[in-house]
């Protein structure tokens, strides 16, 4: 266990030295640290780290109060006592209103200021015990989402941590379905930020028109439409962190503005005539290549060194086969909730096959594929009969091909649109029933849909579940 430390800060070196004798010796287990120059100590209040601090009010310099103020800017900031002259409450209570723990007048008994000391250490060491405690459950909360115990994934675990302990720039790439946004968010749960919540924008989910407005806002009639003053996502995230996911889709118009306020720290709204400064810090996200983007003048490369500080990669699925078998049981436990239905095992010849299988989709994918072998088994083990009837695409496995003459035989959108869904919708209700042999509560139960609405689909179909159910 590491000593605590105290720094004692007056312009008396006699009395310094006294203190500091006395105190090493009093004080079993605390580190005592004297300065009798109280600028030196100002100039490296960032760089030095205390648990307690004892220190004058009145020194010709640097005012103590000036001190205090800066400890107080300090992360965590130390516990201050400050020492005032005799009868000088006034200046004391001022010293409590900001920030200090306690104080003592001048001259003090040793037995007095001992007393102090070990109460201010005590305050130390519990709000110390404290923030452990908080960063431990904010660590787990950050990490809730994640799954895996392989290599890939440990270090990705560990950028995550060290990312958090900056306010950087961070780029997340990595291909769809790879946890992007979860990294994003973990970083932001163990960061300093986190009392606030993550602002998230998905750049490819707003059209270029109203992508400058909702990142900046705007003034009331700054445009038709604009009817009351927007406020943007920057503002939002003042003093938090701001997500842009998928950046490799931002249109080059609102990446000249955006690279303005990485640069300058300053928004400026839609129709406004002033700028104002933001404390934002920028998590960006990516599955494209931005360096052929840049080659091609699709991205500004001045904005992808604005944004790419420090990148972080996330792996994929087939760097980090071991932990599929992890990934299939939590998934198959998720779906199992999700439709209130019995755990089901998964048969090991099946998990061998998934594990050995090809995830383009990775994780995401991988998820997508539990939750049909599930709906598909009514039984409590999913086995290889369940695997050979999802294992082909959605569309093949419905028996629906989407343009089975051709290209040249492509009809109406609306049409096809209708088709596809009448044929799925016979498959599906097909293998339910087969699978639930007829009983019609039960493929409610699996599909998710409410009895009255399957029962709807039933009629209007003009199946009769009372041909599955065997005599």
């Amino acid at each position: 266990m590491q000593p605590q430390r105290l720094l004692i800060v007056d312009d008396e070196k006699d009395m310094l030295e006294g203190l500091q004798r006395v105190l090493a010796y009093e004080l079993e287990g605390v580190s005592v640290t004297v300065s009798d120059d109280p600028e030196t100590v100002m100039a490296d209040i960032q760089q030095q780290c205390h648990d307690l601090v004892l220190l004058d009010v009145r020194m010709p310099e640097v005012d103590g109060m000036a001190l205090l103020e800066a400890f107080g800017r300090c992360e965590p900031p130390p516990t201050v006592i400050m020492m005032t002259a005799y009868g000088d409450i006034e200046t004391a209570v001022t010293a409590i209103k900001q920030g200090a723990y306690d104080f003592i007048t001048k001259p003090f008994e040793i037995p007095d200021l001992l007393r102090v000391l070990r109460k201010g250490l005590e305050r130390s060491r519990l709000i110390g015990e404290n923030l452990t405690l908080r960063r431990q459950v904010s660590e787990k909360a950050a990490f809730t989402h994640f799954l895996g115990q392989s290599q890939p994934v440990r270090r990705l675990y560990q950028a995550i941590k060290s990312l958090a302990n900056s306010d950087y720039a961070v780029l997340i790439r990595g291909e769809s379905g790879t946890g992007k946004e979860l990294v994003a968010r973990a970083i932001h749960g163990l960061s300093g930020r986190s009392s606030r919540d993550l602002v998230a924008v998905n750049c490819p989910a707003i059209p270029e028109h109203l992508l400058e407005s909702e990142l900046f806002g705007h003034e009331k009639g700054a445009f038709t439409g604009a009817m009351a003053y927007h406020k943007g996502l920057f503002e939002q995230a003042h003093g938090a962190s701001l997500l842009l996911d998928e950046i490799g889709d931002i249109p080059v118009s609102v990446q000249t503005k955006l690279l303005r306020v990485l640069q300058e720290r300053e928004i400026r709204p839609l129709g406004g005539t002033h700028d104002f400064r933001v404390d934002v810090r920028i998590l960006s996200t990516t599955n494209q290549n931005l360096e052929e983007k840049i080659k091609d003048r699709t991205f500004r490369e001045d904005l992808y060194y604005r944004l790419n500080v420090v990148s972080v990669f996330t792996p994929a699925l087939r760097e980090m086969r071991e932990d599929i078998p992890l990934l299939v049981q939590h998934f198959t436990r998720q779906v199992c909730d999700e439709l209130g239905c019995a755990s089901k095992r998964i048969a090991p010849e099946v998990m061998n096959r998934l594990v050995r299988r090809e995830w383009p989709g990775n994780a995401r994918e991988l998820q997508n594929f539990v939750r049909r072998l599930v709906l598909f088994t009514p039984e409590t083990e999913i086995d290889r009969d369940a695997l050979a009837a999802v294992a082909e695409e959605p569309d093949r496995a419905a028996g629906i091909t989407p343009f089975p003459g051709g290209i040249e035989e492509i009809r109406p959108y609306l049409d096809e649109k209708e088709r596809l869904i009448d044929a799925f919708t016979d498959q599906y209700v097909d293998q339910l029933l087969r699978k639930t042999q007829g009983n019609v509560s039960k493929a409610a139960r699996l599909s998710g849909l409410s009895r009255q609405a399957l029962q709807k689909m039933l009629n209007r179909k003009g199946i009769d579940p009372e041909t599955y159910r065997e005599s």
